[in-house]
């Protein structure tokens, strides 16, 4: 009842990812109708499985490695009556119709299994852009200005997901990697002696600026020796992350979406 793996197909040819060629679209079309006539009923509108019990085409080997028929013609023929597969009584042209029907729709299958077709975006913004106003009023307003970093926002990042993925890591917010927003730090190994740069990696252990020659310096930390000031634009976005409610989240970005 299932186009399954013919006898002697090389191991490891169950590849679902493999390259797919363009595939005629009259044929498709045809293939479709005859899919419709010939094999719905078995194996599903969407190849994973029909009411009269055939299994799931988008998991079929044979399915998935046939590149020009080879190997799903000869099971739609009859050559797998044994295992419960009728010949449906195609021609090789017709056959190979529903053949490259088949193979457009498995090249068509989604990430992480999902079926064919073609994915609708998902659709983010769902806050109140009042609500929005009224939060970044509140905790944003100190640091950014709708008339300055964040003017024309929803313009330089028109798509949503961007946009609010953006604005939780805290930026940069002008499209560009920009200084500011980089943490910097000042190493004081000896008293009036500080060594300041950009904060390449900091732990308990050591601490690694890059100084404004280019080159970097790494320093042991023991406890509180040396002394270690960080400098940290985003910080204040990292300890905001836990205090969003969901609400916040989807108000904020539907607030700044409208900043165009």
């Amino acid at each position: 009842m299932t186009l399954v793996a013919m006898a002697g197909q090389a191991p490891g040819s169950f590849n679902s990812g493999q390259p797919r060629a363009t595939e005629d679209p009259a044929t498709v079309a045809h293939g479709k109708t005859l899919y419709g006539i010939n094999c719905q009923a078995c194996h599903g509108a969407d190849l994973r499985g029909g009411d009269m019990g055939g299994p799931n085409l988008l998991r079929s080997q044979a399915a998935l490695s046939d590149e020009h028929g080879e190997m799903i013609v000869p099971i739609i023929q009859g050559a797998r009556q044994a295992q419960g597969m009728p010949n449906i009584g195609l021609s090789d042209q017709d056959a190979g119709a529903v053949a490259a029907y088949l193979r457009s729709m498995i090249g068509a299958i989604g990430s992480q299994g999902k079926p064919p077709g073609e994915e609708k975006p998902l659709d983010i913004v769902v806050g109140d852009p009042g609500r929005g106003s009224n939060y970044f009023a509140a905790h944003c307003n100190t640091c950014h200005s709708t008339t300055d970093d964040l003017k024309g926002i929803a313009s330089r990042f028109p798509e949503p997901k961007t946009l609010q993925a953006r604005w939780l890591a805290g930026g940069p917010l002008t499209g560009r990697n920009s200084a500011a927003t980089k943490a910097t730090a000042e190493v004081t190994t000896k008293p009036g002696q500080p060594a300041s740069g950009s904060l390449v990696h900091i732990d308990d252990f050591l601490v690694t600026l890059r100084l404004s020659d280019g080159t970097e310096r790494s320093y042991r930390r023991d406890g509180p020796t040396p002394h270690v000031v960080v400098h940290d634009p985003l910080q204040k976005h990292r300890d905001m992350l836990p205090t969003y409610t969901d609400e916040n989240v989807h108000d904020i970005t539907a607030y700044l979406v409208t900043l165009k």
